[in-house]
C-alpha cells in the first residue's frame, strides 16, 4: 500500500479525522431535543383542539433547528424557541401549552452561555414584544393577555437570571483553581529561586574567599620570585607559577560569572573565619596592614557579620593585586546602631602598578557584588579613590532595617521586589484583585437572581391576583345553573348567581343571537383560569329573565 503524496503547489486535502465532529454535543444536543419532543407529544395527547401540523410539527422542527444553534448563537436559539410560544398564541385553544418550558431552558442556556447582559436582555425584550404585538393584532381574551404578560416573561426572564448566575459560579470555581494552578506554580518559581539564589551565595564564597587566598599565594610567588637566593631556573619556575595562579585566577571569575545568574544572593553561608584571622593571614603574606576597632562590638545578625568579614576582604584583595607594596588601613568602628567599616590603600610602593581598582575591575564583581550586598541588608557603600589611594567603605545597620528584611524575604520567596520596578509598595497583588472582580460579580449577579423576579412579582402579582379574582368570582356552576328557571325575577335569583358575571366575554359570543330588547349577563361554567370554559348568558328584560343559553368555548357563534 503506497502513501498518497500531494502535488506541488496543491493544498493537502483535509484528512477524515479533520472533518470528524466532536460526538458529546452531538449526542447532548439529540438528548435534549427528544427531551423536548417526548414532553410536546405527551402535551398534544392531551390537547382537545389542537393542530398536528401547528402544535406537533411544526414547534419540533423548529426546536430541532435550535437546540444546535443554542451552542453558537443562543440569542437565535431563544427567538427561535418563542415561535411555538407564539403559534398557541395565535392558536384557538389554550395558549398554555409545554413549550414555555423549552423556552426557559433556552433561556437558560443563554444565560448560561453568554458573559454579556446588553444582547441578551435585547432578545428576551424582542421575544416579549413579538408576543404582546400578536396579541394585539389577534384581539385574544383577557386569559391570552395575562399568560403573554406572566407566564412568558418568567419563561424569559428567570431562567435567563439562573443562568446567568451558574456561569458566575462557575467563573468563580474556575478562577480559584486558576489561582491555585498559579499559587504551586510560584511555589516552583521560588524553589527554582532560592536554588539559584544558593548557587550565586557559592559563587560569592569561591570569589571572595578562594579569590583571595590565591591572590595571596600570587604575592608571596612574586616576592619568592625576587629572591637573590634563587637560581635563574628557579626564578622561571616562580614567574611560571606565579602567571598560573593569576590565570587560574581569571577562570575563577569567569566561572562566578556563570554561576552567579541572581544578582542579589539573599542565603546566609556561615562565617567560619573572623576579620582578625583574615588579617593575621594577610600580614603573614608580607601585606603590611595597620587595624584598628573602636566602640562595642553588639550582637549583630550573622548577615552583618558576613557582610563585615566580606568587605575587609575584598578590599584586601583588590590592594593586593592592583597596589602591591602599599600600606592598608583597616577600621571598624561600632556606634549604637550601625558599624562602619573602612579599608583604605595608601599609593602603590615604587615598582607596583600605579593603576586605582575601578568600580568594576574587567568582568569582575567583587566591588559590585559588595555594593549590593550591603544595600540588600539596608546600609552603604563607598568606594573610590581618595587621599592618593583608593578607599572602601561600608555603613551596615544593626539589627537590619525591616525594608532591608522585606527586600530580602521577597527575594525568597518570589513575590515582586519594588526594587526592581515590578510592584510598589502596598500594591494589591493581581490575583487579589481577580478574584475579588470574580466574586463582586457573582454577588450583583446572585442579587439580581433574587431582586428581578421579587420586582416582577411586584408587578405582575396584584394584576394577576385581580383577575383570578374577577375570574373566580363570576363562576356559576352547572348545578346551580340547572336551578335557574326562565320568567323568575332578578332579585330571586341573586342566592344562585355569583357575586358578579363575566366581564370578558370573547366578542363573537357577545353578537351572539339574543332576544330583542333584552340584556345579557354572562357566567364562566368552571373555574379554569388559562383555558377557554363553556359560558352561561342570562338574558333580562324588564327585570324578569327570559333566557339562558350555553355559549360553547371555540364555537363561532358560540350557541349550536
Amino acid at each position: 500500500m503506497t502513501a498518497r503524496t500531494t502535488p506541488p503547489g496543491e493544498e493537502p486535502r483535509p484528512t477524515m479525522r479533520r472533518l470528524r465532529t466532536p460526538l458529546r454535543p452531538v449526542v447532548a444536543d439529540i438528548a435534549l431535543w427528544a427531551v423536548f419532543a417526548t414532553a410536546g407529544a405527551l402535551w398534544f395527547g392531551d390537547a382537545r383542539s389542537a393542530s398536528a401540523t401547528r402544535d406537533l410539527a411544526l414547534p419540533l422542527l423548529v426546536l430541532g433547528v435550535a437546540v444546535p444553534l443554542a451552542r453558537r448563537r443562543p440569542g437565535a436559539a431563544v427567538l427561535l424557541a418563542n415561535v411555538p410560544c407564539a403559534l398557541g398564541l395565535a392558536g384557538p385553544g389554550s395558549p398554555a401549552n409545554v413549550y414555555a418550558l423549552t423556552l426557559a431552558c433556552m433561556s437558560f442556556l443563554l444565560g448560561a452561555r453568554r458573559a454579556t447582559a446588553r444582547t441578551p436582555l435585547l432578545v428576551l425584550a424582542g421575544c416579549l414584544t413579538v408576543d404582546l404585538a400578536l396579541c394585539a393584532v389577534l384581539r385574544v381574551p383577557a386569559v391570552w393577555w395575562f399568560y403573554a404578560m406572566t407566564m412568558l416573561p418568567a419563561a424569559l426572564l428567570l431562567p435567563w437570571l439562573a443562568g446567568r448566575y451558574w456561569r458566575g459560579r462557575r467563573e468563580l470555581i474556575e478562577g480559584g483553581w486558576q489561582l491555585a494552578r498559579s499559587l504551586e506554580e510560584r511555589q516552583h518559581l521560588a524553589a527554582e529561586r532560592a536554588r539559584l539564589t544558593e548557587r550565586a551565595a557559592i559563587a560569592a564564597d569561591m570569589h571572595d574567599s578562594l579569590g583571595h587566598v590565591l591572590s595571596l599565594v600570587a604575592l608571596r610567588a612574586g616576592a619568592l620570585e625576587l629572591s637573590p637566593t634563587l637560581s635563574q631556573q628557579d626564578r622561571d619556575d616562580v614567574a611560571e607559577l606565579r602567571r598560573t595562579i593569576s590565570d587560574a585566577v581569571d577562570h575563577l571569575r569567569e566561572t562566578v560569572t556563570v554561576l552567579r545568574a541572581d544578582p542579589h544572593p539573599g542565603a546566609n553561608p556561615a562565617a567560619a573565619d573572623t576579620v582578625e584571622e583574615l588579617l593575621g593571614r594577610a600580614v603573614a603574606s608580607g601585606v603590611p596592614v595597620r587595624w584598628e576597632r573602636s566602640g562595642l562590638p553588639p550582637a549583630r545578625s550573622p548577615l552583618v557579620e558576613r557582610a563585615v568579614y566580606r568587605v575587609v576582604q575584598e578590599a584586601l584583595t583588590n590592594a593586593t593585586k592592583h597596589a602591591p607594596g602599599s600600606t592598608v588601613r583597616v577600621s571598624i568602628t561600632h556606634n549604637g546602631d550601625t558599624t562602619r567599616v573602612r579599608v583604605h590603600n595608601s599609593d602603590p610602593a615604587p615598582g607596583g602598578s600605579p593603576t586605582v581598582p575601578p568600580l568594576t575591575l574587567g568582568g569582575s564583581r567583587g566591588l559590585t557584588g559588595l555594593r549590593e550586598r550591603v544595600t540588600v541588608l539596608g546600609g552603604a557603600f563607598h568606594a573610590g579613590p581618595h587621599e592618593g589611594g583608593f578607599e572602601v567603605a561600608a555603613t551596615l545597620p544593626h539589627p537590619p532595617s525591616a525594608p532591608a528584611t522585606s527586600h530580602g524575604s521577597d527575594r525568597l520567596t518570589g513575590l515582586p521586589d519594588p526594587a526592581d520596578g515590578t510592584a510598589s509598595a502596598g500594591a494589591v497583588p493581581e490575583s487579589v484583585r481577580r478574584r475579588a472582580r470574580i466574586r463582586r460579580i457573582a454577588r450583583w449577579r446572585f442579587a439580581a437572581v433574587i431582586a428581578v423576579p421579587a420586582a416582577a412579582a411586584a408587578v405582575f402579582l396584584p394584576s394577576a391576583a385581580y383577575l383570578a379574582y374577577q375570574l373566580t368570582g363570576s363562576v356559576l356552576p352547572p348545578s346551580r345553573y340547572e336551578k335557574v328557571r326562565v320568567g323568575a325575577h332578578r332579585m330571586e335569583l341573586t342566592r344562585l348567581l355569583p357575586a358578579r358575571p363575566f366581564p370578558y366575554a370573547p366578542d363573537t359570543l357577545r353578537s351572539a343571537l339574543r332576544p330583542p330588547g333584552t340584556t345579557c349577563d354572562f357566567y364562566r361554567s368552571n373555574g379554569n383560569l388559562l383555558d377557554e370554559v363553556d359560558l352561561y348568558r342570562l338574558c333580562y328584560s324588564g327585570g324578569r329573565l327570559v333566557a339562558k343559553d350555553t355559549l360553547h368555548a371555540g364555537s363561532d357563534a358560540g350557541i349550536p
